[in-house]
């Protein structure tokens, strides 16, 4: 970041619309001790809209004041959240040419599909949404340009930048690490998800029968489907931040639990990675507070119940379609299979014993999520079974193999989970 301040408009597109509008500007600089600082102010014609709607309902509520952030190196929550996740950036840097840019260029960079209603450029009209998307036809060819990436190979000097911007795709899925692309069908636009030639398992196939698993045990998840692409699966997830029109596609805000609980992604921040305190801000922020905060105890339930270590701030988020906000479907459900047998940690803080992933830590602080302790019991004991009993039918029956299904059998309803800390077992 040099001195001199640099700025980009940013555009929103309105509830019920499929076009863009100027809603403010959007500038960071470095003071006299080099701190990175973030100013926005939303514009005078776009407060003056009738229509007009805040980017969150944490930081940059819709009012006339200039907003102020040396946080997140000079980014608000919300547009950091519209910004590329680390494999977004990967894309990113290949086409640059540079393994490292500014955090401007990479909002400026990330293309036109990125997740939520928002977006960024330099000119103070936005440009026009973009009609056109790669086809799920196209699937082989991106899934062949993934491997080269993950692969840190060369692409071909005459079409690098024409494949590379083949795979650009939203500025985040709110948390991944994984090769993947946005893809277009009849019924309107996906996540495509790519195995990795280094994956344990076969993750696409995994990842969709955890979705339909705890759509079973009574959780809102996003649509899922499998395709096989060669031979090769692929994992299409819906967009739940997108609506198809007949122009276009309506676009729902979105924000994710970091910018919720006010925290990042560093593990130094790690003491606001808390499922209570993001049911505490649910309780603020949701339109429907008890529905929001009672599916969250469910997720986190489920969570502790499949291994899903990784279930971390940007693996949650809040989706407003007209002017309120809800906590979003359920999406990146992934069991992991760590070598204790006794002792599991989420990634967020459930209960009084911290992020140890049992059924007595999840009892804890149910009444922080709008539950009395036998409803709470309830939940935990009947998903229990459900996962306990048909884990196994229930990724079969979605095409996992019987290898597979023995390489990831210890992460569901694991020894530990009915031990208090002290060890004792519970009946």
């Amino acid at each position: 970041m040099t001195s001199s301040a640099q700025e980009c408009f940013v555009y929103i597109t309105l509830p019920g619309t499929t076009e863009p509008v100027t809603a403010g500007r959007f500038e960071m600089h470095a003071d006299r001790t080099g701190t990175s600082v973030g100013r926005f102010v939303y514009g005078r014609s776009y407060l003056e809209r009738k229509e007009a709607v805040e980017f969150d309902p944490v930081e940059l509520r819709l009012s006339q004041k200039r907003y102020e952030t040396v946080a997140l190196g000079g980014m608000f929550g919300a547009l950091r959240d519209a910004g590329p996740d680390y494999w977004g950036r990967r894309i990113i840097e290949k086409r640059a040419g540079k393994a490292k840019l500014g955090e401007l260029d990479y909002l400026l960079q990330s293309a036109d599909d990125r997740a939520g209603a928002l977006g960024f450029g330099l000119n103070r009209e936005p440009p026009a949404p973009r009609r056109t998307f790669n086809q799920t036809l196209d699937l082989e060819k991106l899934q062949a340009i993934a491997d080269a990436v993950v692969a840190d190979e060369a692409l071909a000097p005459d079409d690098a930048n024409a494949q590379v911007q083949d795979l650009m795709l939203l500025g985040t899925s709110m948390g991944g690490a994984r090769p993947k692309s946005v893809v277009e069908d009849g019924d309107g636009l996906w996540i495509a998800k790519f195995n990795r030639q280094d994956d344990r398992w076969n993750n696409a196939r995994v990842e969709h029968a955890m979705l339909i698993l705890a759509r079973q045990c009574g959780l809102n998840v996003a649509d899922s489907k499998v395709t096989k692409v060669g031979d090769r699966d692929v994992l299409l997830v819906r967009r739940f931040d997108r609506e198809k029109a007949e122009d276009g596609y309506a676009r729902a805000r979105m924000i994710s639990a970091l910018t919720l609980l006010r925290t990042e992604d560093s593990h130094r921040s790690r003491d606001r990675w808390s499922y209570v305190l993001l049911a505490e801000e649910l309780r603020r922020a949701s339109a429907e507070p008890g529905k929001d905060a009672r599916e969250l105890f469910r997720r986190m339930c489920f969570n502790a119940l499949i291994s899903n270590t990784d279930d971390h701030p940007r693996n949650h988020a809040l989706i407003a379609k007209a002017r309120d906000w809800r906590l979003s479907p359920a999406y990146d459900l992934t069991p992991s299979t760590p070598v204790s047998v006794e002792r599991r940690d989420l990634a967020l803080t459930i209960g009084d014993q911290g992020r140890v992933a049992t059924a007595p830590n999840l009892l804890s602080q149910s009444g922080r999520f709008l539950l009395k302790p036998d409803e709470a019991a309830t939940i935990i004991d009947d998903m229990e079974k459900r996962v306990r009993t048909t884990w196994y039918d229930t990724v079969r029956a979605e095409g996992v193999s019987p290898r597979d299904c023995g390489l990831i059998e210890s992460a569901f309803a694991y020894p530990g989970f009915r031990m208090q800390s002290e060890g004792n077992l519970l009946g």
